[in-house]
């Protein structure tokens, strides 16, 4: 009984992955995600009260950017539009997009309509900007 060893160095690669492990390891993050994506959002309502920071210091020329509760705006006491306010900030802050623009804002506007403000400014190059609240009395 003689026994042949078979001494082949020519050996077959296979080129299959197995990728059972792979599928496994996606089921997981899948269910991590399903889990914890429900928990990263916010749906809560809430009613910002008033400001009790202590007041800065004002600068000597002040541009204000109004909204009304209509929606109008007006820069100082001027009425403006979207398209104007480019314009009309570049002659009130004389071309210096480091001042300051305060904005004040009806109570009852639309954070939309804020926004938008906002978005204009930043389109304008005017990325200083200060939101104008009423000042509630700091307690002692």
């Amino acid at each position: 009984m003689a026994a042949k060893l078979h001494h082949d160095d020519d050996l077959t690669e296979t080129h299959e992955i197995n990728v059972t492990p792979f599928i496994d390891v996606m089921l997981v993050l899948l269910i991590i995600f399903m889990v914890a994506a429900p928990l990263a959002t916010v749906d809560v309502k809430v009613d910002l009260p008033a400001s009790t920071a202590r007041p800065q210091p004002k600068p000597d020329k002040q541009v204000f950017l109004s909204i009304r509760a209509d929606g109008g705006l007006f820069l100082g006491e001027q009425p403006v539009t979207h398209d104007s306010l480019p314009a009309a900030l570049e002659a009130a802050t004389n071309g210096d997009r480091e001042q300051r623009v305060f904005l004040r804002a009806d109570k009852s506007v639309t954070y939309e309509t804020i926004m938008g403000a906002l978005n204009d400014l930043r389109g304008a190059g005017y990325l200083k900007v200060a939101l104008v609240g009423i000042d509630e009395a700091v307690g002692p």
